[in-house]
């Protein structure tokens, strides 16, 4: 995409180099711990409006309590952490993913609460619920 710089960094390396702002949203999309879990500790000690991080519900929970356990990360810090990133839009699609994570960045910037069905995980719980009864 013209305009757009692209860099062969490290993910932490290009978090800490960029020294994300209020102004800065973080979004890990690799799915490889070794990648985004460094880049996202560097993220969470900075005062970007949003962090994410793509996954399933499962990872995002094992992502949580590794960090929690190996990389002393506390609540406060671990709650900023939107993982599954984006909304629950029902998205199967790249395309869709991203939208549905774009939108949850938009609503973040803007000071948006979201209701809790919003979120993936808890829109997918509810969806399941729905499901069996």
């Amino acid at each position: 995409m013209p305009g757009v710089p692209i860099s062969a960094e490290m993910p932490d390396d290009i978090v800490q180099r960029l020294q994300p702002d209020a102004r800065t949203a973080v979004v890990a999309l690799t799915h490889d711990p070794k990648l985004d879990d460094l880049a996202l500790i560097d993220a969470l000690q900075t005062s970007a409006f949003y962090i994410g991080a793509i996954g399933s519900r499962r990872n995002s929970s094992v992502r949580r309590q590794r960090l929690r356990e190996h990389f002393d990360l506390d609540d406060a810090a671990l709650v900023r952490l939107r993982s599954p990133a984006g909304l629950y839009i029902g998205s199967k699609t790249p395309a869709q993913i991203a939208l549905s994570i774009m939108a949850e960045v938009v609503a973040a910037l803007n000071g948006i609460a979201l209701h809790p069905q919003a979120e993936v995980a808890k829109g997918k719980a509810s969806m399941a619920q729905v499901l069996v009864s």
